[in-house]
């Protein structure tokens, strides 16, 4: 972690820390206090008006900003833009009466809107998505699958739209065992260096979705590509892809295989009201299967983008 980073380390109404897990995840812990004082300013605004009127995304944004001393915004880009860290972990406290699904849809929002622009999401006709998995699933997904691993990922493969960064808000829980997030930084990954190299993963293939993501095009790219320091990044999904020839079915194999064996995943049970915040580039991120449960119910809130650029 850079200098910079732990300089900054002490912010009002925020307990910061590096992850048990991990150390590259920053926990951000919001303390009580702070929750007590956004209150307002989040009231002042409801989900309609969000949804309806962009710049009051902002508006919300610069209170819990202000209320940071205007601190956390640019900690939080020195966070996910370094590729030494590049994933925060905000958690909130799950007791505090006041922390709901609505609370938490409009602190997803002001924590996105600090970083940068949200991505329209088609699957929920908004700049967020918000969706539950439950017992009985009959979707074309495996988003929606309680029962099914979620293998290690990255989001907006199908889109024509830059996605930087994906924040993952956990809005609702019951009934649940199991379910755990799994998280990979792609320099830990034992085969990075193999297939990253690989002249298959660096060509272009043809990326499609489902009917229940409402995107009626295909997009062609590559797996792995470099930053500008000539660094691997990925951007993958197990399902979309549409191998052209056997050489591209092969290697799609031998990558997933290669990230699901990986022994330095970050195995996580996040509590109710984490939001996940990571690059979209160099984490990956996926979920373990629930223990089956007839009542059981998570419900997540979405939201992906690009970061400002200026």
């Amino acid at each position: 972690m850079t200098n910079e980073v732990s300089h900054i380390q002490n912010i009002v109404g925020l307990q910061i820390s590096q992850n048990k897990k991990s150390k590259r995840i920053i926990d951000i812990g919001l303390k009580d206090e702070l929750i007590d004082k956004l209150i307002f300013p989040f009231h002042k605004f409801d989900i309609t008006a969000l949804e309806y009127k962009p710049f009051t995304r902002f508006t919300i944004a610069k209170s819990l900003d202000d209320l940071t001393e205007n601190k956390l915004s640019r900690f939080l880009n020195l966070i996910i833009r370094d590729r030494k860290t590049g994933c925060t972990i905000f958690k909130t406290n799950n007791k505090n009466k006041k922390i709901n699904d609505i609370f938490l849809t409009k602190l997803s929002t002001a924590i996105s809107h600090l970083i940068g622009i949200p991505n329209y999401d088609a699957m929920y006709d908004k700049f967020y998505a918000r969706f539950h998995i439950k017992h009985d699933d009959a979707s074309d997904s495996y988003l929606r699958k309680a029962y099914t691993n979620m293998d290690l990922h990255t989001d907006g493969t199908y889109v024509k739209e830059k996605t930087d960064w994906i924040l993952m808000t956990k809005i609702e829980e019951k009934n649940v065992q199991g379910g755990e997030t799994s998280l990979l930084h792609l320099d830990d990954w034992e085969h990075c260096e193999e297939l990253s190299n690989d002249p298959i993963g660096r060509q272009n293939f043809t990326w499609d979705s489902p009917k229940s993501k409402n995107v009626n095009y295909k997009v062609e790219h590559p797996i792995f590509s470099d930053d500008e320091e000539g660094k691997p990044q990925i951007s993958y999904i197990d399902q979309f892809p549409e191998p052209k020839n056997m050489e591209q079915g092969n290697f799609l194999q031998r990558l997933s295989d290669a990230l699901e064996e990986s022994k330095n995943k970050v195995i996580t049970d996040l509590p109710l009201g984490s939001v996940v915040l990571a690059n979209n580039y160099f984490w990956l991120h996926g979920r373990k299967p629930f223990k089956e449960n007839k009542n059981l119910s998570r419900e997540l809130l979405r939201i992906r983008g690009s970061f400002f650029s200026n």
